[in-house]
């Protein structure tokens, strides 16, 4: 049988296949997707090995496989963890919005002020190093709590590491948004990659589906399963 044949008899005796994967395609570029998280910059909020679900319409529905918007969506809110491209080599990055459009920002030896008024912040205990890599468990660590409008959220310093702990103050310009990573000594967010676009922004992370341990032969964290992002 001539291969062209063959390749049409192939398509009709599995469309319904080819269907599914098409509209799957679709369904993960244009609604809503998963992705794997390899590094800890997210810590403790999100661990290397989470794989987390990401709702693409949050902030407008997009044309499939393109940055085009069909609505324009909620404006991302401070404190929402979010998906976007890197504006400076395009990489997917995953980071927490800390600065809005209009904003000042700044940062003093790890502690934020936005618009002129300081965080709050409080100790937390070590409730996420059971789930944390031992390379980072092994590092002098210390985690807090931090209340952005009214969402806390933990975060995690690395006193040892090499870091931007101080910036600004610095506005944000109109449509773009300033990023930093819950694990302030190990991110690299807008301190050094500078604002991002509004269109960059891929979608919002809102929970983890599951999560695999590399250090215990990927095992599952069952504490991991199916738990809201914050």
């Amino acid at each position: 049988m001539p291969l062209p044949q063959r390749l049409t008899r192939l398509l009709a005796m599995n469309k319904s296949l080819f269907v599914f994967f098409a509209l799957m395609m679709i369904f993960r570029s244009a609604l809503a997707d998963w992705m794997y998280v390899p590094s800890g910059s997210m810590n403790p909020t999100i661990v290397e090995g989470d794989r987390i679900l990401v709702d693409k319409q949050a902030y407008g529905l997009r044309i499939p496989f393109t940055t085009a918007r069909l609505t324009k969506g909620s404006d991302p809110q401070r404190g929402d963890i979010v998906i976007f491209a890197s504006p400076k080599d395009g990489i997917t990055l995953v980071k927490r919005i800390v600065g809005l459009p209009g904003d000042t920002v700044e940062m003093r030896g790890e502690r934020l002020f936005i618009n002129g008024t300081a965080i709050d912040y409080t100790t937390a205990p070590g409730f996420a190093d059971a789930d944390l890599p031992q390379a980072t468990r092994d590092q002098d660590h210390l985690y807090a709590t931090e209340n952005l409008a009214g969402r806390p959220h933990p975060i995690m310093v690395l006193p040892q590491r090499q870091a931007i702990r101080s910036f600004g103050p610095t506005t944000v310009p109109p449509n773009q948004y300033l990023f930093l990573g819950d694990s302030r000594d190990n991110s690299e967010d807008s301190r050094y990659i500078g604002f991002v676009p509004r269109e960059s922004i891929v979608g919002r992370a809102f929970k983890v589906a599951y999560s695999l341990d590399a250090d215990r032969w990927y095992r599952p964290r069952m504490d991991r399963f199916l738990s809201p992002l914050y």
